[in-house]
C-alpha cells in the first residue's frame, strides 16, 4: 500500500513539474489519503500484535 502513495506521489511530482496542476492536485490528494490509509493500518497491525505476544 505504502508503494501506491509513493507512485502517486511521484505522479504528482511529474505532473507539477510538466504544469499539469489539476492532475497534480488529484494524484498528491490520492497518495495523502492512501498513506493515511497505510498509517491506520500499521498502527491497528502493532497494537495487534502487542496485544497478542501479551
Amino acid at each position: 500500500m505504502l508503494r501506491y502513495a509513493l507512485i502517486f506521489f511521484i505522479i504528482a511530482l511529474i505532473a507539477a513539474v510538466f504544469g499539469f496542476g489539476g492532475i497534480a492536485a488529484g494524484a498528491a490528494a490520492i497518495a495523502k489519503v492512501i498513506f493515511y490509509i497505510f498509517l491506520v493500518l500499521l498502527v491497528v497491525s502493532l497494537i495487534m500484535n502487542f496485544v497478542r505476544k501479551t
